[in-house]
């Protein structure tokens, strides 16, 4: 059996843990340090690293404390245990047994921890999914996200291009500023639907743009030179996601979201594997918004789920003799 050594991160491991994110089989640019601590005053972080024996750098855990639990990143949309591409089942129980007898000894009592979806693996990634069955890890949420498989006969309903081919006089745009799309419709929608605010300020932003310009896009839909909606794309390897999408309602009747998205899906992301619209999820994955998931589905989008575990870091025991 190999021996590996668990550390939390500081930033003297900042270049090592950025090259691993670059080379893994399961991360995106979510998971680069840059964006990680764009919101470092709100959370403890508490990322690990994983080494092996020799002091190669084999797993990293991007997550943070609060009290007795630590987290999958609680900042990010997705998270989990990132691995290289030569990871195979017996390391990554080694590796998760490594983590989990860590936390323990720390006095860390729940590791809750968020799994990334499978369509953003390069390759097969589902060690964790097994390895928590062993571990009796409890599925304490289960989100549905739609997808566009962009290379497969995936097929847009025929009132979807009805909307489409209505559209009259609308541009759209690139833009590299957010400030009309989250002032002009972002926080007042958010605001009058569900009293909330954009996870994201428009100062956070700008600074995560100023990051990642090429990964970070916003596409604006205007009538007459005025915004009526929009769209903010996080784009990785091989997948476009909608991170918002709102629209003034007063110009709903006029089909800018249809017009934007049908664009989005069979012009600029074309060649990319999957579209991501996300979820349409409410109540902790409970309820699903039954207007948002028909919207997305008439473009062609199907299910796939993202799971959430909390899991008992005493645990680590029961991995034992998984081996034999």
């Amino acid at each position: 059996m190999k021996t590996y050594q668990v550390k939390t991160y500081t930033k003297e491991y900042y270049s090592k843990w950025n090259d691993f994110v670059a080379n893994a089989k399961n991360a995106t640019f979510l998971f680069h340090r840059d964006f990680m601590e764009y919101h470092s005053d709100r959370f403890e972080d508490f990322s690990l690293l994983v080494f092996d024996d020799k002091h190669n750098l084999k797993a990293i855990l991007p997550a943070n404390r609060v009290g007795e639990v630590v987290y999958s990143h609680q900042g990010l949309t997705y998270g989990g245990l990132v691995l290289n591409a030569k990871s195979k089942l017996s390391e990554v129980i080694y590796i998760t047994q490594s983590i989990l007898r860590f936390l323990y000894d720390t006095e860390i009592v729940i590791l809750e921890l968020k799994q990334i979806p499978t369509i953003y693996n390069d390759f097969p990634s589902d060690e964790i999914e097994y390895i928590s069955f062993i571990i009796q890890s409890k599925l304490v949420k289960r989100d549905t996200l739609s997808v566009i498989d962009l290379q497969s006969n995936y097929i847009i309903a025929t009132n979807r291009k009805q909307e489409v081919t209505k559209t009259k006089d609308l541009l759209i745009k690139e833009v590299h500023e957010f400030d009309e799309f989250w002032n002009e419709i972002l926080i007042p929608n958010l605001q009058q639907k569900h009293q909330a605010k954009p996870v994201h300020s428009l100062a956070e932003m700008g600074y995560l743009k100023s990051k990642f310009p090429k990964q970070i896009r916003q596409f604006n839909i205007y009538k007459d030179n005025q915004i009526i909606a929009g769209t903010t794309i996080f784009e990785s390897k091989n997948i476009a996601h909608s991170q918002y999408i709102s629209g003034l309602s007063h110009f709903n009747s006029l089909g800018g979201l249809d017009f934007l998205h049908h664009y989005l899906i069979t012009e600029i992301f074309k060649d990319k594997k999957y579209f991501d619209f996300g979820i349409s999820n409410e109540n902790q994955g409970k309820n699903i918004n039954q207007g948002l998931l028909f919207w997305k589905e008439s473009f062609g989008a199907r299910t796939i789920t993202q799971n959430f575990y909390s899991i008992e870091t005493k645990n680590f025991t029961k991995l034992n003799t998984i081996l034999t």
